[in-house]
């Protein structure tokens, strides 16, 4: 058989896979072992809108004043899943270090993790509508690239996620 499920049998799905609330990530596990980046993407995009309490106030996206009270038990789990799987080329602590390096200059940051294309000699952001722009293969897509974060209400939420405290020092690494 062929597809994303072929080698499944093949690849280790983590279980122990802590929440400080009640999320499941095992469809994540499962989605970046197979190699389905783009599902664990908006997995991921979707979990935060969870886990931050946004839905429960009936929203569909993190405010970034909200970031503050995502637990770092989870945005730990998810790290390590998108860490393992893309061999330590995507996730946010990989982001964050791509920030610091573009001495947080936003527009710098998105070139250097590739959020930006040049068409003629514009160069505009990636767009999230219709086919996406995005490169969602771990082999082809430059250093941080996932997950994605919407800016399109402003660049506060990604950078309230790159300064969460679990990202200052290497804890999150550790399995639980």
């Amino acid at each position: 058989s062929s597809g994303p499920d072929a080698n499944i049998e093949d690849v280790e799905i983590p279980t122990n896979l802590p929440s400080d609330v009640g999320m499941d990530y095992i469809p994540l596990a499962t989605m970046l072992a197979t190699g389905q980046l783009a599902e664990a993407d908006q997995f991921t995009r979707d979990a935060l809108i969870v886990i931050a309490g946004s839905k429960d106030k009936g929203r569909d996206f993190v405010y970034f004043t909200e970031v503050k009270d995502i637990p770092s038990t989870d945005l730990a789990t998810i790290e390590r899943l998108w860490n393992k799987f893309s061999g330590g080329k995507f996730g946010y602590s990989v982001q964050k270090k791509k920030f610091r390096q573009s001495k947080f200059d936003f527009e710098v940051f998105c070139k250097k993790i590739g959020w930006t294309t040049t068409e003629g000699d514009v160069e505009r952001k990636k767009r999230w509508f219709g086919a996406s722009e995005f490169t969602y293969d771990v082999k082809k897509a430059p250093e941080g690239h996932l997950p994605l974060t919407s800016a399109l209400r402003g660049t506060s939420l990604i950078k309230e996620l790159l300064a969460h405290p679990v990202w200052d020092n290497d804890d999150w690494k550790k399995d639980p």
